[in-house]
């Protein structure tokens, strides 16, 4: 989840700070899962020595610095909208723009070895726009790897059997419809930036990528809430098509 594209340790979605001893037992998986995610974007990035890495998003920097370190480039370069991530971004050596993925990415073309947007794609009004994007500012032997939530999994597909909406869907702009598998329980959405827009299946989200010019080179799924990692470990590979997140990395045509 995001805040205000802003991705903040220990922060509610409405910006206010969590006790680990009052965290819900939901949200504590919610957290493993999201670590795993990470773990499992990292695994997908390669080396480019030399080479540019945007993180859009990129929130405080913490991942940022985590992937740019990994692919070992020369420069990292964040997108974020809130003006405090920015800041700590910035001191963490992120060179970072304020500016909002909706829009075209301020950037040339051909500029990046690597583009990475974690959990993004679903907060924007016009996905295809920002793949566009993507796919403009992305050498011709770049990649770009993607994380979101699965529409198609299955603590979404009971959510509907059970007649409430799906955990990671909006139905007002300011409250939140109750759902057993939210895992803040939270009855506010913090940021206008926090609803979600689209959210796509395993295979609605390759389309779309496609659709782009993309080609997709991997995909990952992580967590299967509300399981435990343990269980969701092995849940994902026996099923990957209903995990909880899906992660794609993918090459330009």
């Amino acid at each position: 989840m995001v805040t205000g594209f802003c991705r903040r340790q220990g922060m509610c979605m409405n910006g206010q700070s969590i006790q680990k001893k009052n965290l819900p037992a939901l949200y504590k998986i919610h957290r493993q899962m999201e670590r795993t995610n990470k773990n499992q974007i990292l695994q997908l990035i390669e080396p480019r020595p030399h080479g540019r890495l945007l993180d859009c998003a990129c929130g405080d920097g913490e991942f940022t610095v985590r992937l740019a370190n990994r692919a070992r480039v020369a420069e990292a370069y964040g997108m974020e909208r809130v003006d405090e991530c920015v800041i700590e971004a910035s001191d963490r050596g992120v060179i970072v723009t304020k500016a909002d993925p909706n829009d075209p990415l301020p950037y040339r073309d051909a500029f990046f070895d690597i583009i990475h947007a974690n959990q993004i794609v679903e907060h924007l009004t016009s996905a295809d726009l920002f793949l566009a994007e993507v796919r403009r500012v992305l050498r011709a032997d770049g990649y770009a790897v993607f994380a979101t939530n699965n529409l198609s999994s299955w603590n979404n597909i009971l959510s509907l059997a059970l007649g409430m909406r799906p955990a990671p869907t909006l139905i007002f702009n300011e409250a939140v419809a109750a759902n057993i598998f939210d895992p803040l329980q939270h009855p506010h959405i913090g940021y206008a930036e926090d609803s979600y827009v689209r959210v796509y299946s395993h295979q609605g989200l390759r389309e779309l990528c496609c659709d782009q010019g993309f080609r997709v080179e991997a995909t990952r799924t992580v967590g299967y809430f509300p399981l435990p990692p343990s269980l969701a470990r092995l849940a994902c590979q026996v099923d990957s098509n209903h995990a909880a997140i899906l992660i794609i990395k993918l090459r330009p045509e």
